[in-house]
């Protein structure tokens, strides 16, 4: 049995790393980094580190869709997507001056042949699949509620599902019967979803996941960045403090963590130790300038300061 992680707006990732960055001049780059990109496939480089079993799936078209392939392969990372005719997206991190600015490219239009045969192609995956994974935008051309039917496939085949996505579609999910078994958003997501300014109060954040948008979802896990995560799984609710640490580059933290919730999932960890390998694995990933890795050197001493209590 093997995790089987979904990208269906993958991208090549090309990360710019400037000392300062100057609007309307000439910016040279001395340290660039290109990789294949989407969350799903940060998610996947992490679980591949950690020893995972894993098959990664999705939409892939064009030169920049063999090139997502092709770094796969390199990696020794076992994939199976399904080919569209458009061409895969690139997308662009600019890290300077401790900030990061992002240019996305919104990716190719899927037509209804191409959405209704993927569903296809991931019903036949999930017969090897303990735990799917799904993260990340859908690509234009796609109704907004496709994730709830990809969800209505894997539920049928008693395969749960780890969602991290936001805005319509993760709305679309949460007022459908199918659920997934996590979703992973942040303040400003949670905020979103339920039409009201929350802030990192933990009264508050208790209080706004009883709402019944989230019924039937069993762990619902909110990020809070540099002060940790607050989380709820069936009736109880948790709180995780980390440690301060050097962030060398942020990006896909929150994928990384994902990876974490998954393998905690398919390894049947305990709440805490879930929390704490989730989050750990987003924290050394926040430690490394290459996004979707992480250094497991440092992995013991992260995970016994990280402090997980009830609430």
């Amino acid at each position: 049995m093997s995790i089987l992680t979904v990208t269906m707006n993958p991208s090549v990732d090309i990360a710019y790393q400037l000392p300062t960055f100057k609007l309307d001049d000439v910016n040279r780059v001395s340290n660039v980094n290109k990789s294949a990109g989407g969350k799903g496939l940060n998610v996947t480089r992490v679980l591949k580190e950690i020893d995972e079993d894993l098959t990664a799936t999705g939409l892939v078209g064009g030169d920049l869709g063999n090139y997502i392939k092709s770094q796969l392969d390199q990696g020794a990372i076992h994939h199976d997507f399904y080919q569209i005719k458009g061409n895969t997206r690139n997308c662009i991190a600019i890290l300077h001056e401790g900030l990061q600015t992002e240019i996305l490219e919104s990716g190719p239009t899927i037509s209804d042949v191409e959405g209704e045969a993927f569903k296809n192609h991931f019903e036949s995956l999930l017969k090897d699949a303990e735990v799917v994974s799904i993260s990340g935008s859908t690509p234009s051309g796609l109704a907004t509620d496709y994730y709830v039917e990809l969800i209505m496939i894997a539920n049928a085949k008693e395969v749960p599902v780890v969602l991290d996505t936001s805005g319509e579609s993760l709305r679309q999910v949460l007022l459908s019967g199918h659920k997934p078994k996590v979703i992973k958003p942040n303040v400003d997501e949670l905020s979103q979803l339920l039409g009201r300014e929350l802030d990192k109060d933990l009264n508050l954040l208790k209080e706004a996941l009883q709402d019944s948008l989230f019924n039937g979802v069993e762990w619902v896990i909110v990020s809070l960045g540099s002060e940790g995560a607050f989380a709820k799984h069936n009736d109880l609710y948790y709180k995780v403090d980390i440690p301060t640490i050097d962030i060398v580059n942020p990006v896909g933290s929150g994928d990384s963590t994902v990876a974490g919730i998954v393998s905690g999932i398919t390894r049947n960890y305990d709440d805490v130790t879930l929390l704490k390998h989730a989050n750990v694995l987003g924290m050394l990933n926040a430690q490394e300038e290459i996004t979707g890795h992480v250094n497991l050197n440092h992995y013991e001493a992260l995970f016994n300061k990280i402090q997980v209590r009830g609430v």
